[in-house]
């Protein structure tokens, strides 16, 4: 079971952290998949500004047994046939990729709100679009009908530092080219570093609520 005090607790002291390390706004999402209700309900108690959800059909099973009481980010691959069934309860699209993706939430879900997932790490094992395609994917999203509010991206698998600071660097200064706000990086390894490079939205999970012990 997880302690909702100690969540308040790491809340507030990743928050003090990012204070310190940043003089502007950033959001936290809890990473809540795989997880149950009694962490979204420490996510709640804590003041987090968001729960973070990777998976449709877990979104659809926690929704129908009680309700959230967070916005919901859908922070994991998108699947075109899922967006109908999430399209009533999910706040903001992280890691939007893919013109299909854009095109169904288009038809779906008119006027959502998403972030473009780039790929800064050139990792073969990461989603997202390059760099150099994400001014297409944006005029798509525009063109859909959307909000698109920033960008998102992963960091290195490495965990080296110096790698999560060039993908970060790169990701904020990209948004900052196509004037947009938001710069999901960050996650409960590497959130001071994506902090110190412009992240205005760190995903945080273990740090949290500890090591998932499923999925």
């Amino acid at each position: 079971m997880i302690d909702p005090h100690e969540v308040a607790l790491r809340v507030q002291q990743i928050r003090e952290e990012v204070a310190r390390a940043s003089s502007t706004s950033v959001a936290i999402i809890a990473v809540t998949k795989t997880f149950g209700h009694d962490a979204i309900r420490a996510a709640v108690a804590a003041q987090c500004d968001a729960v973070g959800e990777n998976y449709a059909q877990e979104v659809l099973a926690k929704v129908e047994e009680s309700p959230i009481g967070l916005p919901i980010h859908f922070i994991g691959a998108i699947q075109s046939n899922k967006v109908r069934q999430l399209a009533p309860y999910i706040s903001l699209w992280q890691g939007v990729d893919r013109e299909s993706v854009i095109s169904e939430l288009g038809k779906r879900a008119p006027g959502a709100e998403i972030l473009l997932q780039v790929n800064t790490t050139h990792e073969d094992t990461k989603s997202g679009v390059s760099p150099q395609d994400v001014e297409s994917l944006l005029a798509a999203g525009v063109k859909a009908g959307l909000v698109v509010r920033g960008l998102m991206t992963i960091g290195p698998t490495s965990g080296n530092v110096g790698d999560a600071e060039k993908a970060f660097l790169s990701l904020r200064t990209l948004a900052d080219s196509l004037h947009l706000p938001e710069c999901s990086m960050g996650m409960s390894d590497d959130y001071r570093v994506a902090v110190e490079c412009g992240s205005t939205m760190i995903r945080i999970g273990s740090r949290l609520f500890g090591p998932r012990t499923n999925h």
